[in-house]
């Protein structure tokens, strides 16, 4: 533990008032995290992820996304993954707000190579999260796991573009187990079966635009101040 404070490295129990409070309520939530960057405490965030191959409607489309989140002080959480996650971190940098990257590997690794230096400006301005020992290498089965972070770190997940077998699919599924709400772009319904089975589900929306989306978003991030009013009108 001193090599990795050393290091610069952040570890936090599930214990710990550093762990995120969202993620200690999922049923998924690990024992400890590492961490490297500046933790927010409360911050109002939101994924954005979809394929690894994207299209480049979808890119464009999870760049604006992530430009109206930045514009809203939302912070935009990712994997790192290629395409639409790299889109989506690349993309807040640029315009000036908060990334947190979620990966599937150790803290201290860098899947794809490509995003190593992207990782490491995540890690200067923005936070990187990992519940893998520092120089774990990437698995299959670690994705999984990483979209269950995702989805517990947000308020809500955007799903941008996605196949029928997409971790994308995954964790939108995840949160909706996880009771957080679910954003499907049109071309999400458009091109898989997965994503015209949730619509209809409790807190499952379609947003056909960009004002669709930062409307359901704004609602979001206004919920907590609504139900603190209304409990606050009830009187035992």
């Amino acid at each position: 533990m001193q090599a990795w404070l050393a290091d610069g490295l952040e570890f936090w129990t599930i214990a710990d008032a550093r762990y995120p409070a969202r993620v200690r309520d999922i049923q998924q939530a690990p024992p400890f995290l590492f961490a490297r960057g500046h933790r927010v405490d409360g911050d109002a965030a939101v994924s954005v992820v979809g394929s690894r191959k994207a299209s480049e409607r979808g890119l464009q489309l999870a760049r604006s996304i992530s430009e109206a989140l930045v514009a809203m002080s939302v912070t935009v959480v990712a994997g790192l993954a290629a395409g639409i996650d790299t889109a989506a971190h690349e993309t807040a940098l640029r315009a000036g707000g908060r990334t947190v990257a979620v990966i599937g590997t150790g803290i201290n690794r860098y899947y794809p190579v490509a995003n190593r230096a992207l990782q490491a400006r995540i890690a200067r301005d923005g936070l990187v999260l990992s519940q893998f020992w520092p120089d774990a290498p990437p698995q299959r089965h670690n994705f999984p796991m990483r979209n269950a972070i995702m989805s517990g770190y947000g308020i809500a997940t955007v799903v941008v573009e996605a196949g029928e077998n997409s971790g994308a699919r995954i964790q939108a599924r995840m949160a909706v187990e996880h009771g957080r709400p679910v954003i499907l772009t049109d071309l999400v319904i458009s091109t898989t079966e997965w994503g015209k089975e949730l619509v209809g589900r409790p807190d499952v929306y379609l947003a056909s635009s960009l004002q669709d989306l930062t409307g359901i978003v704004s609602e979001l991030v206004a919920r907590p101040r609504k139900l603190g009013a209304a409990l606050g009108q009830i009187t035992l």
